[in-house]
């Protein structure tokens, strides 16, 4: 018996001990979790319930060298409801007067909205949609609305919002003012001026405290947030909305005309290299048309017959020969180490000068002209080409640009054929922004400048970063070449192979193009296609813009896939509407038929129409930066408080507009 007794005894301090040591390491461990780990516990349960989330700031925008909103980032929110934040008395006190008044706001039944709050009420949902894709303007009214109006805790609105990026002119040159995303790894992908000039449009995330609510649903805590995002800066592009509307449409024109594969049209200022319009247009399966690819920037391919105006330069600034030089086409056809160059002319031309071989494009003249010349040294035409810029890229600011293609002799790639195959623009590859380059700086005298996309970096109206002319070659010839090429270019419309162009009503100069472009299709054989196009300037006697159109893979069973006849009609039709039509409206018409859209600052085209408002507009709504350039256009001066859309204008609209007056306006 007593030694039984003596092992439950000894079985009682065992278990005691253990008690003992398990309290003691309860012990110890809270004492750490309390004064050791106590920060980092307190830390991370505060973090589960209450964080912060960022609150992405607003893009700048891009604005036309008119003033036209081309991109903005504007708020979109949502609205839902916390059932449980009200007391029941404010919720059966004002939850019938919120019902109604978003049923008149939302357009839909007050008693969906009235049953489905009690029912969430009554199911404890503290995350209940009530709506979405809301203007700033309808959350503002939401906000002011029976029970919501009693603020977040107290009203249970739940309000979360997101920037959205929009294009107010629809499509038009959406490839070129481009976007900024991110891909599924978070890497971002970059496209155009959104892309190129993100360092400024972007500005810095503000921060808003959320709790936690449910799984993976979160609320704000306040109304106001933690840390307010900064906008980034705006981007005045050197695009004109006007004369890209024009050379939109006269591309899509044609392009529905040859149902051709794709298309690319450029204008640019002459003088300082401002590209003024830029469309992209390639073919969907449907046959409509659509910007996907840069082809301008990115597109880099054998030119043909646009080419030669780097033959007729060479030979006429290095004295090799003049344009009177007289050559014998042959009949149409020479040859070179057993390769025939032929005259698109059955038969050729007989025997013409030089400069008449020019203007009506024949291979044979301007081959046999560059071969005969150059044999011996043929590194000195081609150190002319590389003088010109044209073997490296231009160095756009956009990611993609095409890389030019100069055979260079002595080097990999040269050989017999390399000099004649030049001659006529096979051989080489380069973009058409390039080719338009080369053409804008015999227009220029030959300057040849940069061609450029932004203007300036603005923070309302202080200028942040501005961007001058840029001068690749200040003089790619002599002031007679010039004189000379000019006088052919000029003939080239007049009667040559761009005579269909001619008008007497107004000038043109400029080179006709027609190549067979070609690439590897799938299963290793080469696919050969037409590529037509047309670069030249306007007015021939002192030009304002230098453009070139290129059309891709037009449909031959129609005939016809030269230059003149394809591509040369869009040149014509820009010419034209630019200098010879007055704008007799306000619409920038969309991508497909039918289907215009608004142009939403209206104020660009009455500038063209040189018939600017006379009284004060109505300008409640419009963005700050909108309405600041258009008063400014008008002559006035302005003080704007705040950031947002105009709330408040301190002279009505109406009243006569007087110049140097000051107008305040404040923004929400």
């Amino acid at each position: 018996m007593a030694v039984e007794n003596r092992n439950i005894l000894k079985r009682v301090y065992l278990v005691a001990l253990v008690v003992l040591i398990m309290a003691t390491a309860i012990g110890v461990k809270l004492t750490n979790i309390q004064w050791v780990e106590g920060d980092y516990y307190r830390k991370l349960a505060k973090e589960r319930s209450v964080k912060n989330f960022p609150l992405p700031a607003n893009r700048g925008n891009v604005y036309s060298s008119d003033g036209s909103l081309l991109a903005t980032s504007i708020p979109e929110y949502t609205i839902r409801f916390d059932a449980m934040a009200p007391t029941k008395e404010n919720f059966d006190e004002n939850i019938k007067s919120l019902s109604d008044s978003l049923s008149v706001l939302l357009k839909k039944p007050s008693s969906t909205f009235l049953n489905d709050f009690r029912k969430a009420r009554a199911n404890k949902n503290r995350y209940f949609f009530v709506a979405r894709d809301l203007s700033y303007t309808e959350y503002m009214t939401i906000k002011n609305f029976p029970l919501f109006n009693l603020g977040a805790n107290k009203g249970g609105m739940i309000t979360e919002q997101k920037t959205v990026r929009e294009h107010p002119i629809g499509k038009i040159a959406e490839r070129t003012i481009g976007y900024e995303r991110f891909d599924d790894s978070g890497k971002p992908i970059q496209v155009g001026i959104e892309g190129a000039f993100g360092y400024y449009l972007n500005g810095k995330d503000g921060k808003v405290l959320k709790q936690k609510i449910a799984q993976g649903q979160w609320k704000p805590i306040r109304d106001n947030n933690e840390v307010e995002p900064r906008d980034g800066y705006d981007i005045v592009s050197t695009i004109d909305v006007y004369v890209q509307d024009i050379a939109h449409h006269a591309l899509l024109k044609q392009l529905e005309l040859y149902e051709a594969d794709h298309g690319c049209v450029v204008v640019m200022e002459t003088k300082t290299g401002e590209v003024k319009a830029i469309s992209n247009l390639g073919r969907a399966d449907d046959g409509s048309y659509y910007e996907t690819i840069n082809y301008a920037v990115a597109e880099s391919h054998e030119p043909g017959s646009t080419f030669k105006l780097i033959d007729l330069i060479a030979l006429l600034d290095d004295n090799k020969i003049d344009t009177s030089k007289v050559y014998d086409s042959n009949g149409g056809e020479v040859s070179y180490y057993g390769r025939k160059v032929r005259d698109s002319h059955e038969g050729g031309y007989g025997k013409i000068s030089l400069a008449r071989g020019f203007e009506v494009s024949s291979n044979t003249i301007m081959v046999q002209a560059v071969y005969n010349n150059y044999k011996s040294n043929p590194k000195q035409f081609v150190d002319r080409i590389n003088s010109m810029g044209l073997n490296k890229p231009l160095g756009l600011p956009f990611k993609g640009e095409g890389a030019p293609k100069i055979p260079q002799p002595g080097q990999k790639g040269w050989n017999g054929i390399s000099l004649p195959w030049m001659a006529f623009g096979y051989g080489v590859s380069v973009t058409p922004l390039q080719t338009l380059t080369l053409y804008n700086a015999v227009a220029n005298n030959g300057e040849m400048v940069k061609p450029i996309f932004v203007k300036e970096v603005k923070e309302w109206n202080k200028v942040i970063k501005k961007y001058d002319k840029q001068v690749i070659n200040p003089s790619i010839c002599s002031e007679a070449t010039i004189k000379k090429v000019r006088a052919v270019l000029e003939n080239v419309v007049k009667k040559g192979t761009g005579s269909k162009l001619y008008s007497k009503d107004f000038s043109m100069a400029g080179k006709t193009g027609t190549a067979q472009v070609g690439y590897n299709r799938a299963d290793g054989n080469m696919n050969m296609y037409y590529a037509s196009s047309f670069a030249g300037y306007f007015p021939a006697d002192n030009p304002k813009y230098s453009c070139i159109v290129v059309i891709h893979k037009p449909n031959t069973s129609m005939n016809n896939y030269y230059g003149a006849d394809v591509a040369g009609p869009v040149f014509k039709r820009i010419a034209q509407k630019v200098f010879t039509d007055v704008p007799s409206t306000n619409e920038v018409k969309n991508l497909k038929k039918g289907n215009p859209t608004q142009n939403k600052n209206y104020f660009a085209y009455n500038n063209k129409l040189n018939k600017k408002p006379t009284s004060i507009p109505n300008l409640k709504g419009m963005s700050g930066m909108d309405a600041v350039a258009l008063l400014e256009n008008l002559g006035m001066k302005v003080k704007a408080i705040g950031i947002g859309k105009v709330k408040k204008q301190s002279i009505l609209p109406g009243q006569p507009i007087l110049k140097n007056n000051i107008i305040i306006l404040e923004l929400s």
